[in-house]
C-alpha cells in the first residue's frame, strides 16, 4: 500500500488504561496485582507499537477519557488520534467509534489490546483484504476476534452480541453471511486474558513475574 492509501485507513484501538488493581484481573491469581497491571501495560504499548509501524492513523477510543492525566505517563506517540469509548455495552461502543471513524476514512480495524502476536505485518495483511472483501477477521483462540476491519457497518454485526462467550466470532460471521457481505478469515491468534494463556507468550514477556500456581 502506498501512503495515500495508508491516509484512508483507521485502525482503532480499544483500551482501558492499565490501572495497578484493575488490570487484568483474571491474571492476577498467576501474576500478583502489580505482575497483572504490568502485562496489561505490556499488551497496550506492544498494540501501539505495531499499530502505529503500519503507517495507518492510529486512533485510541479509551477509558477513562483521553484528558484524564494517566495517559500522560505512558508517554505514547504524539501521532495517535483519541476518542472517548461512548456508554453501552461494548458492541454500542464498537458501533460509534466505527461509525464515527468511517465519516473520515474508507477503511476501518478495530483491535483490542491483549495479543501480542498482533504484528504490523498481520495488521496489513487485514487491510490488504479489504481490497477484495467487506469484512476481515483475526479469530481468537477463545472464540472471540483479535481483529475485525470493515469498509462498511452496520449495527447489525454488534447488537444484542454475549461478549466474552466463545461464540462470538463465529455468531459475528454468521451476520456478516446475514448481510451478504463476504469475508476474508485470517489465522487465529492467542489473546493474553487468563492463567492458561500466558503459555502463549513470545519468550522474555514473563521475565521478572512471579507465577502462582500456575
Amino acid at each position: 500500500m502506498n501512503q495515500n492509501q495508508n491516509q484512508k485507513i483507521c485502525i482503532i484501538i480499544f483500551a482501558k488504561f492499565p490501572a495497578h488493581g484493575m488490570a487484568k484481573t483474571r491474571l492476577q491469581p498467576a501474576l500478583g496485582i502489580e505482575g497483572a497491571a504490568n502485562m496489561a501495560r505490556q499488551l497496550l504499548l506492544h498494540s501501539i507499537e505495531q499499530a502505529v509501524a503500519t503507517g495507518f492513523s492510529v486512533e485510541m477510543c479509551v477509558s477513562p477519557a483521553p484528558s484524564d492525566p494517566c495517559w500522560q505517563t505512558l508517554n505514547l506517540p504524539e501521532s495517535l488520534l483519541w476518542s472517548k469509548q461512548t456508554d453501552g455495552d461494548l458492541g454500542t461502543r464498537m458501533l460509534t467509534a466505527s461509525q464515527n471513524a468511517l465519516q473520515s476514512f474508507d477503511k476501518v480495524l478495530l483491535i483490542g489490546s491483549d495479543c501480542p502476536d498482533l504484528t504490523s505485518q498481520r495488521i496489513q495483511s487485514a487491510a490488504q483484504q479489504l481490497e477484495q472483501h467487506d469484512i476481515a477477521m483475526i479469530p481468537a483462540f477463545d472464540g472471540g476476534y483479535v481483529l475485525l476491519g470493515f469498509k462498511q457497518v452496520e449495527a447489525q454485526l454488534f447488537a444484542n452480541m454475549r461478549w466474552s462467550v466463545r461464540d462470538v466470532a463465529a455468531v459475528t460471521q454468521q451476520r456478516v453471511k446475514d448481510l451478504n457481505w463476504s469475508l476474508a478469515l485470517l489465522e487465529p491468534l492467542p489473546d493474553i486474558d487468563e492463567p492458561e494463556d500466558l503459555q502463549y507468550l513470545p519468550e522474555g514477556w514473563i521475565n521478572g513475574y512471579k507465577f502462582n500456581n500456575f
